[in-house]
C-alpha cells in the first residue's frame, strides 16, 4: 500500500513537471537540433548570419501546428541546444492559442488587453514565467500576424545585440 502512494506521489511530481516545460509540440527548451528536425521535418537549419552570444545556429521556416492553430516557427540553438523558438501565426487566432497555451503551459504570470491610443487598435499579451525561462504571446488587432516567443535566460536582450 505504501509503495503505491509512492508512486503515485511520483507521479503527480512527474506530471507536474511535464507540464511546466516551455515546448512546440514536444520540442522543448534544450532540445537538441536533431530533436527539431525529427519533429519539424521541414525545417531549414544553418549558422546565423549574424554574431550573437544568444546562439550560433537556426531551424526555420518550418510549417507547425499548435494547439490546432497554423504557423510558422524558427527555433534558435546555442551548442546544440534550444535556447528560443517563436511562433508566427494568424492574429484572429490569437485568443485560441493563448487558451491552448493556459492548458499546456498552466496559468499565466500577466494578461492584458490594452487600447492602442496612437494607432487604434488593441494589444493582447500573455505573458508565462517560471524561472529562467518565458513565454509571451502579443498579438495587436491592426496587424495581420501574432507572435508567441519562448525563451529562456537572456536570449531576448542578447539575439540581436550587435557585438
Amino acid at each position: 500500500m505504501i509503495r503505491m502512494r509512492t508512486l503515485a506521489g511520483l507521479l503527480l511530481l512527474f506530471a507536474g513537471y511535464a507540464h511546466a516545460q516551455y515546448d512546440a509540440n514536444g520540442v522543448a527548451l534544450g532540445a537538441t537540433e536533431k530533436g527539431v528536425l525529427k519533429q519539424f521535418p521541414t525545417a531549414h537549419c544553418a549558422a546565423l548570419q549574424w554574431k550573437s552570444m544568444a546562439a550560433d545556429r537556426r531551424c526555420d521556416d518550418s510549417k507547425a501546428l499548435i494547439g490546432g492553430v497554423p504557423g510558422r516557427i524558427t527555433f534558435y540553438l546555442k551548442r546544440d541546444k534550444v535556447e528560443a523558438f517563436d511562433v508566427r501565426f494568424d492574429n484572429k487566432d490569437a485568443d485560441r492559442l493563448a487558451a491552448f497555451l493556459k492548458t499546456r503551459y498552466g496559468a499565466p504570470a500577466d494578461e492584458t488587453r490594452a487600447k492602442l491610443e496612437a494607432r487604434g487598435g488593441t494589444l493582447y499579451k500573455v505573458e508565462w514565467k517560471k524561472s529562467a525561462e518565458r513565454a509571451v504571446l502579443t498579438s495587436q488587432t491592426d496587424k495581420r500576424r501574432a507572435t508567441l516567443t519562448v525563451w529562456r535566460g537572456d536570449f531576448e536582450e542578447e539575439i540581436y545585440r550587435v557585438r
